[in-house]
């Protein structure tokens, strides 16, 4: 077996590896499988500890592209970098796409990725129209809103467990550039930023915020406010950035990131001088973090967490007060920290994380228990307000939160291939997943 890890680094596990390479072979016979793609979930969603995975990395063929519609149809392995460099010189762009571009097509419908934009267009899901479902017994699934509709929405959300995703086919949005129209405003704290969302989310297609979870009092929850629009400058013969610009080349000492360190980091970046209105790489706007490679070695070899929860609008202000609170006192979090709004555009799938509200996410370094025990307090408060926590960030909640949140589970749980599973899933479903 081999070591194994997802993007946090946090749990590592051991697991066999078996590599795909055509989308009409057959699964190999093993007990316990799963897909895994460009592992970019932060927590165990793509790892099998103690059994085997199926990279699918190799399946990275395109089967068709209608220029004209704006339809494309390629293997589940293919990535969105690899789809932005075909499409976009034809004058389209992804429909929804998350704050990397270095994952696979099958793992964005996986995970049913959800973007900058998904007040007006909601979550990856909502713009798939087909797949092909391969299950262990070798039944292919053809998958739409309109053929195998209920493993249409059990695949899309359900965490690679209900079998392999061989093939995607995806609806494209029409763009004339891949310049983006930002403008940046500065918050003082959370009321604010609801207030201002509520303004700009009317005339801007993508909204997001930048967060100082360190920040307290009135300055709790201040930040600064991104919007964006596709320009219309014309500019299609484009060189895609595909590679990231730099490196981080070790592992940072654990010392780095420590209350003081990203007190001060967080200070400069929200009274850093900034162009209020300008015009930028669509690169720059979508994916800042691409530009550095291993960028999650930044947090040391204990590797890190994300939290990502959402909590109703009705209950946002109250909550995420209350979760803030906790991050400050404890001084736990980083610079890397936002906040949005979900619209009401409701996601396919069963278990698809998107909701109506507001969602906060954000990294902290693995300091061990102490950090275990804050993430537990700030399970506390989303469960208390019927909020919820995104499973492909997740390495840790329990069994009960899980099930709090996600109260469809046991649906799903009927869709599940028998030869399919995952080390998340066995941790939140298994009995001692209670506690």
């Amino acid at each position: 077996m081999k070591h194994g890890a997802s993007w946090g680094r946090y749990p590592t596990v051991e697991q066999d590896t078996i590599p795909l390479y055509w989308r009409d072979q057959p699964l190999p016979d093993k007990p316990s499988m799963l897909a895994y793609g460009q592992g970019r979930s932060y927590g165990d969603v793509c790892l099998n500890d103690g059994a085997v995975i199926l990279p699918t990395a190799n399946l990275q063929r395109f089967i068709q592209f209608d220029s004209d519609k704006g339809i494309l149809r390629a293997e589940a392995g293919v990535t969105l970098a690899q789809i932005l460099s075909l499409v976009m010189p034809k004058g389209w762009f992804l429909a929804v796409t998350p704050g990397t571009k270095f994952v696979s097509l099958g793992g964005a419908v996986a995970n049913d990725v959800h973007g900058k934009n998904h007040h007006r267009a909601g979550s990856f899901g909502c713009h798939v129209s087909a797949f092909e479902l391969l299950r262990s017994d070798g039944q292919r699934l053809l998958c739409s809103p309109e053929q195998n509709e209920d493993w249409f929405k059990a695949t899309i959300g359900g965490l690679g467990l209900t079998g392999l995703i061989s093939w995607v086919e995806i609806k494209l949005k029409p763009i004339t550039s891949f310049h983006i129209d930002q403008q940046v405003c500065c918050f003082a704290n959370l009321e604010e930023f609801l207030a201002l969302n509520d303004v700009m989310e009317r005339d801007w297609e993508y909204t997001v915020a930048w967060i100082d979870c360190l920040a307290k009092g009135r300055k709790l929850g201040r930040g600064l406010y991104m919007a964006g629009n596709h320009a219309d400058d014309k500019e299609l013969a484009i060189k895609t950035i595909d590679e990231p610009a730099l490196t981080m080349p070790v592992d940072a000492p654990g010392f780095l990131l420590n209350r003081y360190t990203v007190k001060s980091f967080n200070t400069l970046y929200y009274q850093k001088p900034r162009k209020h209105v300008s015009n930028v790489h669509y690169d720059s706007y979508f994916y800042p973090l691409d530009k550095i490679a291993h960028w999650n070695r930044m947090y040391g070899k204990r590797g890190f967490f994300q939290y990502q929860c959402v909590i109703p609008m009705a209950k946002s202000q109250h909550a995420l007060s209350q979760i803030l609170q906790a991050i400050a006192k404890s001084g736990q979090a980083s610079f890397l920290s936002v906040v949005k709004k979900f619209g009401e555009n409701l996601p396919p799938g069963l278990l698809s994380f998107p909701r109506p509200g507001i969602t906060l996410a954000m990294d902290m370094a693995n300091r061990g228990d102490k950090t275990l025990r804050l993430l537990d307090q700030l399970d506390e408060i989303t469960m208390q307000n019927n909020g919820a926590v995104y499973p492909a960030k997740d390495a840790r909640m329990s069994g009960l939160a899980y099930k709090s949140y996600y109260p469809e589970w046991q649906t799903f749980s009927q869709y599940i291939d028998p030869k399919f599973s995952s080390s998340f899933w066995r941790r939140v479903t298994s009995s001692t997943g209670q506690q």
